[in-house]
């Protein structure tokens, strides 16, 4: 929005009059409309390669800033990505056979630990009823083929586990995370190439806040630009005559410091009021209310027009 919307005073959108004609008018200023380039991130500038009111065409480079973080972080992010995608390959791929005949060679010790803790407290049972050995000495026999029986079935299980391969929910966790790295790498890749900021538009350079060597904060403006193919009247249309302007209808707009008049089209007018609340206002005090409009300029010259010359704009009557 064109800081004249803020400055200007209510006073200019008073109805006047124009050489003896009865025509409606409002009061305003010339303005382009303005795109702003932000800082992708917070770097130093290197290099500008345009100047203040230069025009230039869509995709022109307009500045450079430092690439070296932010290119070593998209590697670091390139790497993450890769090391996802090859642990998602090695889920897919299930477990090795060496691993699978591992697990199976630990079964077998389990069983004969088992077997032999078993057959141990087998003997000892005899014994101890007998009293011939202590009872505590059969508690540990029957407690140590106890513990042997379960390491078989976790041996078992652990071999299951290899057989059965890679579980599904394993496997979207996988594809999960490696989409996540990947996502953030094309993130950071975008961000690199945003460092070479170009024109998107074709327009005229109006502002570059920043000169060489300054660090702008992330979001600052690095670069305004006038863009469109005219400029428009932006201009505040007093309350008596509010009612008989609308979207679309032709309008005359007079440029300060030129005689002949550019014709032109309102594309815009706002419902609420400029300014004063409308509630705050009765009778006669309703007429200091303002509304904003933006009227196009179609002339075959207006492009040639810099922007805020003041304007006042002759609407044409309002089809009934």
């Amino acid at each position: 929005m064109s800081r004249s919307h803020w400055i200007l005073p209510a006073s200019l959108a008073l109805l006047l009059g124009a050489c003896g004609e009865d025509r409606p008018q409002a009061l305003g200023t010339l303005e382009w409309d303005r795109i702003t380039l932000p800082a992708p991130a917070a770097e130093k500038l290197v290099r500008i390669d345009v100047r203040e009111g230069q025009r230039v065409a869509a995709g022109t480079p307009l500045l450079q800033l430092e690439v070296a973080r932010t290119r070593s972080q998209l590697d670091a992010l390139q790497a993450q990505a890769r090391q996802a995608d090859e642990a998602l390959a090695e889920l897919q791929a299930g477990p090795r056979s060496e691993a699978i005949a591992q697990a199976r060679a630990s079964l077998n010790a389990a069983q004969a630990q088992a077997a032999d803790a078993r057959a141990y407290y087998a003997r000892l049972q005899p014994l101890g009823r007998q009293r011939l050995v202590a009872a505590s000495d059969v508690d540990r026999a029957r407690a140590a083929a106890g513990n042997a029986d379960a390491q078989v079935r976790a041996a078992q299980a652990a071999l299951l586990e290899l057989e059965h391969g890679t579980r599904s929910e394993q496997l979207a966790q996988g594809r999960s995370a490696l989409a996540a790295a990947q996502a953030q790498a094309a993130a950071q890749a975008v961000t690199l190439q945003k460092l070479d900021v170009v024109a998107p538009r074709a327009g005229t350079v109006d502002s570059l806040p920043y000169r060489l060597g300054d660090q702008a904060p992330l979001g600052a403006p690095l670069a305004i630009m006038l863009v469109g193919d005219a400029p428009y009247a932006r201009v505040y249309v007093p309350e008596p005559i509010r009612a008989s302007v609308r979207v679309g209808q032709n309008a005359r707009v007079y440029i300060d410091g030129r005689e002949q008049a550019l014709p032109g089209r309102v594309r815009m007018i706002r419902s609420d009021p400029s300014f004063t609340p409308y509630y705050a206002l009765t009778g006669k005090d309703a007429a200091r209310l303002s509304y904003l409009a933006e009227v196009t300029l179609t002339g075959a010259d207006a492009a040639q027009l810099p922007a805020g010359l003041p304007v006042r704009v002759e609407f044409a009557a309002a089809a009934p």
